[in-house]
């Protein structure tokens, strides 16, 4: 064997190199998570309570329609002094019709007495079940009202008071037979207000709030397809109007309230009053960004997206007139709001959450 020659020039002598002992392996120090600088130093989030436009829908969506307060005005004044004022004139002309023909035949007089006789008493009966209209939405608020105060005061006698008023009003809809039945058996063990209302609430009120989102939807539904098939912006606006007239009286007459003709004008007013100061009115750009701006937009075109606008207001109308004519506030029970309605109107679809 040759040996390497060292850097004398003379041949490598042998050198002895220690091996230390093998160290058991350590695990290499895991990775920490990089985190993004240029996200972290150039984006702010705006949490949800500082966000205008969550604000906006949280708002449309909790109010409740408060009852319009009644106030004097001059114009209601000036409309009924006129207004006798032209029965006055009214009843001097009939007076001298009935002389005129007494004066032709006496039949004729008698004959004329009569139709003035049954006239006065169809316009009796009209007033009365105006009047009683009337009473019926005032009814609705004064009880809302006294459920609210039994609750904070915890009054039971006034609990009982409205829960007894409660089944009166709704003794005639069937939905609510097993519940007043489970009020009955219950009437001995319940004393705390607060519990005797929500179980009045759950057991009456419920069915029909069922029954009511069943109304809204089917009301929605048919706005929402007519209006985007109408080719008249006048088509449009008309049967609006009517398909919203007839679900409030369908909400109200499903909870007791049965108005009459100037209750049902009353009734749209405080609806459309309440919508107003809400600002729910003014829906486009805000009920657009939540319904077409969740995925919808690449799926609807322009005519159908507008139909289903359409039908989310129809839907808004509804939940306000259910604030009106419900006659317990929403306490056991949660209250619907416009988003619950997206989904059926946009099959297939999930409604935005917040």
């Amino acid at each position: 064997m040759t040996r390497t020659p060292d850097k004398t020039g003379g041949p490598r002598r042998p050198m002895r190199f220690d091996i230390p002992d093998e160290a058991p392996a350590t695990p290499p120090p895991q990775a920490q998570p990089r985190q993004p600088r240029s996200f972290r130093d150039n984006v702010v989030v705006t949490p949800d309570e500082e966000d205008v436009f969550l604000a906006e829908a949280a708002a449309a969506e909790v109010l409740p329609a408060p009852p319009r307060k009644r106030r004097f005005s001059f114009l209601k004044l000036a409309i009924g002094a006129l207004s006798l004022l032209l029965s006055l004139a009214f009843g001097l002309w009939i007076d001298q019709l009935i002389r005129d023909l007494f004066s032709r035949a006496d039949w004729l007089g008698y004959t004329a007495i009569g139709i003035v006789a049954v006239g006065l008493f169809a316009v009796l009966m009209v007033v009365i079940r105006e009047i009683t209209g009337l009473m019926r939405l005032d009814a609705t608020q004064i009880m809302k009202a006294e459920a609210i105060e039994a609750i904070a005061l915890g009054n039971a006698k006034e609990a009982q008071s409205v829960v007894q008023q409660l089944t009166t009003r709704l003794h005639g809809r069937p939905e609510t037979a097993k519940g007043r039945e489970t009020l009955r058996a219950a009437k001995d063990d319940i004393i705390d207000p607060p519990q005797l209302l929500e179980l009045a609430e759950r057991e009456l009120l419920s069915p029909l709030d069922r029954r009511a989102r069943a109304l809204i939807v089917a009301s929605s539904k048919r706005v929402s397809v007519v209006t985007a098939v109408s080719p008249r912006a006048f088509v449009d606006l008309a049967y609006v109007l009517i398909e919203v007239t007839r679900l409030i009286r369908a909400i109200a007459e499903l909870y007791g309230t049965r108005p009459g003709r100037l209750g049902m004008l009353r009734l749209v007013r405080d609806v459309l009053a309440h919508l107003a100061v809400t600002g729910s009115i003014a829906v486009g750009d805000g009920l657009a960004q939540q319904v077409l701006g969740h995925g919808l937009a690449s799926r609807l075109s322009a005519r159908l997206g507008e139909g289903v606008v359409n039908g989310m207001m129809t839907a808004r109308i509804g939940i306000a007139a259910m604030d009106l004519c419900r006659p317990l506030p929403f306490r056991a029970v949660r209250r619907p709001g416009v988003s619950d309605f997206i989904g059926d109107l946009t099959p297939g679809t999930q409604p935005p959450t917040a």
